[in-house]
């Protein structure tokens, strides 16, 4: 039987990687957490909405935008401030 000595070292090292693991993981799985701005398919994907109700979110003011060129940029953290905004707690 084979025996492994593990020191401190090998479990500071063992850290560090599981760390860059969680970080990394949850980077991807909240898709857009390093992108400042989204283009308006990002944000129908995001909000799983069609082309037409995206346009009047921006008409009625709920969802702020920049347009640049004729190209439309939303802030991500300002979307989820606008869902933030408008989340509705259920009291049963």
């Amino acid at each position: 039987m084979l025996t492994n000595i593990i020191t401190t070292d090998d479990l500071r090292e063992f850290k560090m990687e599981l760390l860059d693991d969680i970080k990394q993981l949850l980077t991807n799985q909240s898709g857009h957490s390093s992108k400042k701005w989204l283009k308006s398919p990002e944000v129908r994907e995001l909000l799983g909405i069609s082309p037409g109700t995206l346009q009047n979110l921006r008409i009625n003011g709920t969802l702020p935008y920049t347009k640049v060129g004729g190209v439309l940029y939303y802030d991500y953290q300002e979307i989820m401030q606008v869902l933030e905004k408008n989340r509705i707690h259920n009291k049963f």
